[in-house]
């Protein structure tokens, strides 16, 4: 397996490696515990704390990623703007601007808290499994989008007709149609019934 940011140890203040962990959750959301990242993804998967972020330009586009071919999960697939899992004891919404902001290399200029979604979704290619209570944000952007090459392989804006004629032209992630369709109604609310969403 190759080794990313995802996949990679960091140091803590001591100087000594520390694995990646994630906070373990019931099914109403309330942490029970903790697991290394990897073993959190190995099937069958453990429910875990997790969040996806949907940002849009001020015509009412999605900002979509493409996910880095180095990535041990999912690499190579399309998906939205940014997702990921808080550090143990992390706020969701610290974890969604801290991570769009180190993948795509900008803050939003509004984000909100559009609920919460429980899924299971198998990724038949790597074996790893998705087991997640996620946070969803929705939000716009106003900069421009400077991608980490190690995260992210390539960014598009896309209308609502658009994102349906390359989501049946392309590969996306397992869990990008939840995710979407969990966050529907902020993001109407966000950008207006005109945008199609």
């Amino acid at each position: 397996m190759p080794t990313t940011p995802a996949t990679a140890t960091h140091s803590s203040s001591n100087g000594t490696a520390e694995a990646i962990m994630l906070e373990l959750v019931d099914e109403s959301g309330t942490t029970i515990g903790t697991a290394e990242k990897l073993a959190a993804h190995q099937a069958p998967g453990q429910l875990h704390r997790a969040f996806s972020v949907f940002l849009f330009d001020e015509q009412g586009r999605l900002l979509l990623q493409r996910r880095a071919l180095g990535k041990y999960h999912s690499p190579g697939v399309w998906s939205n703007t940014c997702c990921g899992h808080p550090y143990p004891g992390e706020a969701p919404f610290a974890a969604a601007a801290r991570r769009t902001y180190e993948e795509l290399g900008v803050s939003p200029s509004l984000l909100a808290a559009a609920g919460t979604v429980r899924y299971n979704h198998p990724d038949p290619a790597s074996g790893l499994v998705e087991q997640e209570f996620n946070h969803l944000f929705v939000g716009m952007v106003q900069e421009r989008v400077r991608p980490d090459a190690d995260e992210v392989g390539e960014t598009a804006f896309v209308t609502a007709e658009e994102l349906a004629g390359r989501h049946a032209a392309a590969p996306f992630s397992a869990w990008f149609m939840t995710v979407l369709d969990a966050a529907r109604p902020a993001i109407r609310e966000l950008t207006g019934p005109s945008a199609g969403w």
